[in-house]
């Protein structure tokens, strides 16, 4: 009876309004997935009804993971690492290719995508590298050893391929050093580097051609610095937005239109033109264009309430951190907000054609399972820091 009466204190404990905006955005997800799929006629039509299903495997997971001391995870972090690593490398071999790619293993009769696995098994892994019992933060010789944590998953989601995904782990990395006091010089001086390499990229699939670099030459420089041609195109479309309207700019295009006719308040629910005429594919309408669902039916007044319940987890997340008991619990409740800020930011962004389309879906609301559980699973985390704050 006691630990009954420990657990309903505990949820008493929450941060109701994390809840609510929790499932608010679950609860928009549903209503979208549906809306990006109800006029098709083939196997995505009942993709709502497996995106309720994960949502409540994902709730479930969420409150155990609230009413869960987070500092248990010292004894299970390396190891969940550990497992996103094999998972990471079995991917490569074993894994479903879609469109080119090998990003989904079939365990047990569920698809997996070790990619989401192996982000928030960075921000375990560090969280516990950064926060040792002895509540010390070494300085440089452990930054050394958080880039090569986040590194090592990095390289093997990339090999999918998949450059969105393992680009997330540079920011979440970075904020969590910060939270944890790394020395300020250093990072900035990694932030200009990483600035200097993106421009550079840039610059070699904007300039060659008015440079008169042959086609030979580009390619090899793109092969020495990993970037596929696939992924190159992209680039290409973002720098150039007239470029390819009918092949690689198809998607950033019709999703800019979806955005910019919703108007004030969209042209209403199930109503959106852009989706249902097919114009924004099958394929990403319920997945990572999502938002431009939303923001055909609802309009401006409807994407910005989604923002602004984006913006209620964050802040939480934040507050969290500041009230944690322990630096543990700040630097885990950092990574996780810089992991869910730049899903967000990306996402949104890429919908409306402010940076290269990269794959990455949107928080809660993207229909996907394994996304949705490790979401979930995070932001409980973030409640079980919050449970336990200062003064409990």
């Amino acid at each position: 009876m006691s630990a009954i009466r420990e657990n309903v204190g505990r949820v008493g404990r929450m941060n109701w309004v994390m809840n609510l905006a929790v499932l608010l955005l679950i609860a928009t997800g549903v209503l979208f997935i549906f809306s990006a799929t109800h006029a098709r006629e083939d196997s995505t039509v009942g993709l709502w009804r497996q995106q309720v299903v994960w949502a409540a495997a994902g709730l479930l997971c969420y409150v155990v993971t609230a009413l869960t001391d987070y500092r248990h995870l010292r004894d299970m972090a390396w190891g969940f690492y550990a497992m996103a690593l094999i998972l990471l490398v079995a991917v490569l071999f074993f894994g479903t290719r879609i469109y080119g790619a090998r990003r989904w293993l079939m365990l047990f009769g569920v698809g997996v995508q070790p990619s989401e696995l192996g982000k928030i098994a960075v921000i375990l892994a560090g969280t516990c590298l950064m926060a040792p019992p002895a509540d010390k933060f070494e300085g440089r010789p452990r930054m050394g050893w958080s880039f090569l944590l986040a590194g090592v998953p990095m390289l093997l989601i990339m090999k999918e391929p998949d450059l969105g995904s393992a680009l997330v782990c540079v920011p979440l990395i970075m904020a969590m050093l910060f939270a944890a006091g790394a020395p300020v010089r250093p990072m900035v001086a990694l932030v200009v580097t990483g600035v200097l390499a993106v421009t550079v990229v840039l610059a070699a699939v904007a300039l060659p051609e008015k440079l008169g670099v042959s086609a030979e030459t580009q390619d090899r420089f793109f092969r020495t610095i990993r970037v596929s041609a696939y992924q190159r195109d992209r680039i290409e479309v973002f720098l150039q937005p007239g470029k390819d309207p009918m092949g690689t700019g198809w998607n950033k295009r019709q999703s800019q239109i979806a955005v910019g006719s919703g108007g004030l308040t969209g042209k209403g629910y199930l109503k959106g033109t852009q989706n249902i005429l097919g114009f924004l594919p099958k394929t990403v309408a319920p997945t990572d264009f999502i938002f431009a669902v939303i923001a055909e039916e609802w309009g401006f007044a409807g994407a910005a309430g989604v923002l602004a319940a984006y913006a209620v987890l964050v802040v939480a997340g934040l507050y969290s951190a500041m009230v944690a008991r322990d630096k543990m619990g700040r630097i885990l409740c950092v990574g996780i907000v810089a992991l869910l800020f730049t899903h967000v930011f990306v996402n949104v962004a890429m919908t409306m054609g402010l940076v290269p389309i990269v794959g990455i879906p949107l928080p809660l609301i993207s229909y996907g399972g394994t996304f949705m559980v490790i979401t979930l699973f995070s932001l409980g985390l973030i409640q079980s820091v919050y449970v336990r704050r200062q003064g409990i």
